[in-house]
């Protein structure tokens, strides 16, 4: 794979560099509408369950608070030393579970949890027991041996004890940030994380019997070099976690205010950029991990290769995900719930969040109900993000179009991208090759019928990163 870098030649990459959507959703959530409320969410629920077609749920809890501020972070989070501020939070979370749980009757089994912030592990150990528990007494968990229930931690906040009652607790798969384990390059983005802390956390995580572990890194940071992400790399794999993710780094200082404390005369060259992407790729594909796409790396027998290979593998709003289309309930402040094809996204502020619940309602701030066009799309997208192919007889007979003709204006933006060598477009078949996967996001904006219309704020398009 390292090779197909090379590949890109320095024109390609200036046509092909553009801001563009993640699609952890199709619309993308840009495309939310404060019109949407959460009487809209509540009868979207309604309708599913009254359908008798609910799948197993997947369940996310956003933890807004943070101990420090990393210069680099863009989540929506909360930069604290004031813990009765959780407590707090924890009583209103509590309460749109409550709500949440109703809105599903019977049909609350869950086979998939995740949290995420912000610093889940900011809450104490008893403040997470005591959510587990609750959320156990509003939802049916399936067992451990079949959920998948995934936490994220700071190597900072815990310590062996602490990894080893997340798993008591329930937790079997732990994420963990580390970012970069260059001295210089954590000083810059003023996460100060000592190797230590990590491979203790990796020990301790093996030792309480997880079933996978993960590290997420992030290139394009300052000071960061070929050299140093050698460095990080080499320790990384050495450590062996199942899953790697390897983010790229999007500076947007007019949007997240925490990045106007990077010195920008220290970030990398793009041409860096792209030479570090290529060491990640060379380097984790050559220690035995399979490239599933974008930014995430898995050993061949984590369930997420293994889904990948199984073509159940999903993008959600946690990247990528091995249930299938699953219905997701998001609990907590900026939190995205999507079911049956309507996505309803929390207020982003505790005070609004709060007010909504001490008024009895469901913190819903925007969101959307999609279109049958929206489905056709999102599906498109989601096959070829996920399995970088699209059987085209199979999908007219599922969705009953004609390929050809339904997608008639962006055939010619397909064409383009096969001579350019991303994908080959047959009648058969829309295949994605090595170098297109690289830049599987410019093939996925083909189909985004929403792109480019005008009622986009142009503030909106902000919230982009460059797609290379």
């Amino acid at each position: 794979m390292a090779a197909i870098t090379n590949e890109l030649t320095a024109d390609l990459i200036a046509k092909m560099s553009q801001h563009g959507p993640r699609y952890t959703s199709y619309p993308t959530a840009d495309r939310f509408s404060g019109q949407f409320c959460a009487t809209d969410y509540m009868d979207a629920v309604r309708r599913v369950v009254a359908a008798g077609c609910m799948r197993p749920l997947s369940l996310y809890l956003h933890i807004p608070f943070c101990q420090s501020l990393c210069y680099y972070c863009g989540c929506n989070k909360i930069i604290t030393n004031n813990r009765s501020k959780a407590e707090i939070y924890l009583g209103y979370l509590k309460r749109e579970v409550d709500m949440q749980a109703a809105l599903f009757g019977a049909h609350k089994r869950v086979e998939q949890l995740h949290f995420g912030g912000g610093t889940p592990t900011y809450l104490s150990d008893q403040q997470m027991g005591g959510l587990m528990d609750y959320l156990r007494t509003r939802f049916d968990f399936a067992p451990d041996s079949v959920g998948e229930y995934s936490i994220e931690i700071d190597p900072r906040t815990v310590d062996a004890e602490r990894i080893h009652s997340l798993r008591r607790q329930g937790f079997n798969r732990l994420s963990l940030g580390v970012q970069d384990f260059d001295e210089e390059v954590q000083k810059a983005v003023n996460r100060i994380q000592p190797e230590a802390l990590t491979l203790n956390a990796i020990a301790a995580g093996r030792a309480a019997g997880y079933r996978s572990i993960s590290i997420d890194l992030i290139y394009g940071l300052p000071k960061q070099s070929v050299a140093t992400m050698t460095q990080t790399l080499d320790k990384v794999i050495a450590a062996s976690p199942d899953r790697i993710s390897v983010y790229n780094y999007a500076h947007m200082p007019s949007l997240f205010k925490s990045q106007r404390l990077i010195d920008e005369d220290e970030l990398p060259a793009p041409q860096v950029k792209l030479d570090m992407l290529a060491l990640c790729i060379e380097k984790l594909t050559g220690a035995g991990y399979v490239y599933i796409g974008m930014d995430h790396f898995a050993r061949p027998d984590d369930e997420l290769a293994i889904a990948q290979r199984e073509g159940g593998l999903q993008r959600n709003f946690q990247g990528y995900s091995t249930h299938a289309e699953a219905d997701m309930v998001s609990c907590g402040v900026s939190a995205i719930s999507a079911v049956g094809g309507s996505f309803a996204q929390n207020e982003k502020s505790l005070e609004r969040y709060y007010a909504a619940l001490d008024r009895g309602e469901l913190p819903v701030a925007r969101g959307l109900s999609s279109t049958p066009d929206d489905f056709v799309r999102r599906a498109v997208i989601q096959r070829l993000m996920c399995d970088f192919t699209l059987d085209v007889p199979a999908f007219e007979r599922e969705h009953g179009i004609d390929f050809g003709g339904y997608f008639a204006n962006e055939i010619p933006k397909l064409r383009e991208f096969e001579a350019d060598g991303l994908l080959a477009l047959a009648d058969s078949a829309v295949k994605v090759t090595d170098r297109g996967r690289l830049l599987i996001r410019n093939v996925a904006m083909a189909f985004d019928a929403y792109l480019g219309k005008p009622n986009l704020v142009p503030l909106q398009r902000m919230q982009y990163s460059l797609t290379i």
